[in-house]
């Protein structure tokens, strides 16, 4: 007798995998640790032909009531970095923005966002990545971000417990990864911007530079 033919796992569907995220209420309905503070409402914007990819921490109370990412100062300033305006930036065939928490986390006691929830990364991420082709460029702002991305291309090595040696270290980490490690653009990190001139003067430029060259292609 023939030996019988095992068949290899289904690749989920992208748009298959999209529609479920956007249905999720994991947060709300089991959540690991506390319940989400408010309605679930997934925000991310991603299509297969995109060739860049915004990596953010978690929606915001303005982009929770909008439905759309980045849609406040942070994101004014975000588009400000990359050198591109909004017609770009909401065009899901050349941007995605896929953050580390889809649903705004809620309020922390001092009135600031809490992390990103657990439950997105740990059910979704990786299903995600391994099923959407990798980007040419991958922005990750913030912590969260950053240590996901450059953990996924397989050099965790590069990983410290603080966000501004990673930043600082840009060049040898998206180098390494194709990742871009970024500060978050909330007017929180003015004084880090002020007091880190060369973030402007050296890797903005380079980043402009980078966006426009594979917005071209």
């Amino acid at each position: 007798m023939a030996p019988r033919r095992i068949q290899p796992p289904k690749r989920e569907s992208l748009n298959d995998l999209l529609g479920a995220i956007r249905a999720c209420t994991l947060c709300r309905d089991a959540p690991r640790g506390k319940p989400l503070q408010v309605e679930p409402r997934p925000v991310l914007q991603l299509d297969p032909r995109a060739r860049i990819l915004v990596a953010g921490q978690a929606p915001g109370t303005r982009v929770h009531a909008s439905g759309k990412p980045f849609t406040d100062p942070s994101g004014v300033r975000l588009r400000d970095w990359m050198g591109i305006g909004e017609e770009v930036f909401y065009d899901p065939t050349q941007i995605a923005v896929v953050p580390m928490g889809f649903c705004f986390p809620g309020h922390d006691a001092k009135g600031g966002d809490l992390p990103p929830r657990r439950e997105c990364a740990l059910t979704w991420h990786d299903r995600l990545f391994a099923t959407w082709p990798a980007p040419h460029l991958t922005i990750a702002v913030g912590l969260h971000a950053v240590r996901y991305h450059v953990t996924l291309r397989g050099r965790p090595d590069l990983i410290g417990s603080a966000l501004s040696p990673l930043v600082e270290n840009w060049r040898m980490i998206w180098e390494a990864t194709g990742v871009m490690p970024m500060p978050h653009p909330s007017w929180r990190n003015n004084a880090w911007l002020r007091k880190n001139q060369w973030f402007s003067e050296a890797l903005l430029p380079v980043l402009r530079q980078r966006v426009a060259s594979i917005l071209a292609q």
